[in-house]
């Protein structure tokens, strides 16, 4: 894991600090590629994270959620102590059941989902798979299906 100090910068509403250039080459070494989102794992003053690396307006950001550091929003040009590594643990997540059960049942919905991007497919399935009770469930389901043969939003989506 290689160590840098950061001082914690905004863009939009999302907070992040720079990777240094010496440390991304060896991120890109060990993920094997210079492009698409990169998982890395690392620890933020000692409190360790799973994050994705992603390319923006011609920069490599680390974006610093609340979970990894608490208020972050509220801590701009706070200086940080950052640990990080390539992640080469699948992240997959597999179709939600209840998800998979509503394709059975509705083959147009299921044909548009795998049309979209793989992100896309992935934030409706992560929202799905992260619901608590059996209610949300069956509701957000039904709403997935409904949003993607054009009935309704989903997720902040038109």
């Amino acid at each position: 894991m290689k160590s840098f100090t950061a001082s914690i910068e905004i863009i939009g509403i999302n907070p992040f600090v720079f990777i240094p250039e010496k440390i991304l080459k060896s991120i890109f070494l060990k993920a094997q590629k210079q492009k698409g989102p990169i998982p890395i794992i690392g620890l933020i003053n000692k409190v360790p994270f799973k994050q994705t690396l992603v390319f923006y307006s011609g920069h490599w950001r680390l974006y610093i959620n609340t979970t990894m550091l608490k208020n972050s929003p509220k801590r701009i040009g706070e200086q940080i102590k950052v640990s990080v590594d390539f992640d080469p643990e699948d992240r997959t997540i597999p179709l939600h059941p209840e998800l998979k059960k509503a394709f059975r049942k509705n083959t147009d919905a299921k044909k548009i989902f795998e049309k979209l991007s793989p992100s896309r497919q992935k934030e409706i399935n992560r929202y799905i798979t992260n619901l608590k009770s059996e209610e949300s469930i069956k509701r957000n389901v039904e709403k997935a299906i409904r949003h993607l043969t054009g009935k309704e939003r989903f997720v902040g989506r038109e």
